[in-house]
């Protein structure tokens, strides 16, 4: 089964066509995959820049930052996704198939690029963020009458104690919630990095495999070349041996001959 040829982005605008094989499907299934993560990603941080000009504004609520917080995790998610289908990918692209590689690192600058932005805004919005906390805790404040009495001023300083107590647990929850969110860009970069790390010393072994593979062969076509040598020579030695042989043969049958004859 063939499919369609597909595009994704070469600035030379190569065409890879898809014979059917399984390997061949499960390429352009990665490649497929990787365009439409990439372009979530770049989604996402459309919807993350809307998110940063509200926050400390009359739009900031808790709404706005549940969005916010359900956007990242959904981005880091498709983000590390995307990160093991590159290596998959890597792994599937042959090394003479130059269209294919040249698709391959475009798709993979487009990623970089689209994390190395997002990663960039994810800063600016914890910052943004921390500075404008949003807290729910609440406390019932005491009446006027409750002041007066010694008792009822007792429990509101435990209220307010508690009150501020919660507060603070909640400002630290959220403070961890907003730092957590933060994709750690350095491990995405160490994942992609340590596969080329890898094809690299595959490709250094497999190079001197075929460098001491191309010297056997040389040393034995030296060989060959030798023992060729070696039998033509005795081959001639032989036949010299043979013509003189018959020389001899013939001289002492001439004799035998003469002496009959006498």
């Amino acid at each position: 089964m063939n499919r369609n040829t597909t595009n994704y982005g070469s600035i030379t605008d190569p065409v890879v066509g898809f014979s059917g094989t399984s390997n061949d499907i499960l390429r352009n299934s990665l490649f497929d995959d990787i365009v439409t993560n990439v372009f979530t990603i770049n989604s996402s941080i459309k919807t993350l820049q809307d998110a940063l000009k509200a926050i400390g504004t009359s739009r900031d609520n808790t709404g706005l930052r549940n969005t916010i917080h359900v956007t990242q995790l959904s981005a880091n998610q498709v983000a590390s996704v995307t990160t093991k289908d590159i290596s998959k990918l890597k792994q599937k692209v042959l090394k003479n198939d130059k269209p294919t590689q040249l698709q391959l690192e475009k798709l993979e600058e487009n990623f970089k690029e689209a994390i190395s932005k997002y990663h960039s805004l994810q800063k600016q919005l914890a910052e943004k963020q921390k500075a404008h906390l949003l807290v729910s805790v609440s406390i019932e404040h005491p009446d006027s009458d409750e002041e007066n009495n010694s008792e009822h001023q007792q429990q509101a300083q435990l209220r307010k104690l508690q009150f501020d107590q919660e507060m603070m647990l909640e400002r630290e929850q959220r403070v961890k919630q907003i730092e957590s969110d933060v994709l750690d860009v350095n491990q995405i970069m160490r994942e992609l990095g340590s596969l080329v790390h890898d094809q690299g010393e595959f490709v250094d072994s497999l190079e001197r495999n075929i460098d001491h593979a191309t010297g056997n062969v040389e040393e034995g076509a030296e060989q060959l070349v030798k023992a060729s040598r070696y039998t033509t020579r005795y081959r001639r030695k032989l036949l010299i041996l043979v013509i003189i042989a018959a020389i001899v043969v013939a001289i002492l049958i001439s004799i035998l001959v003469t002496s009959i004859k006498r």
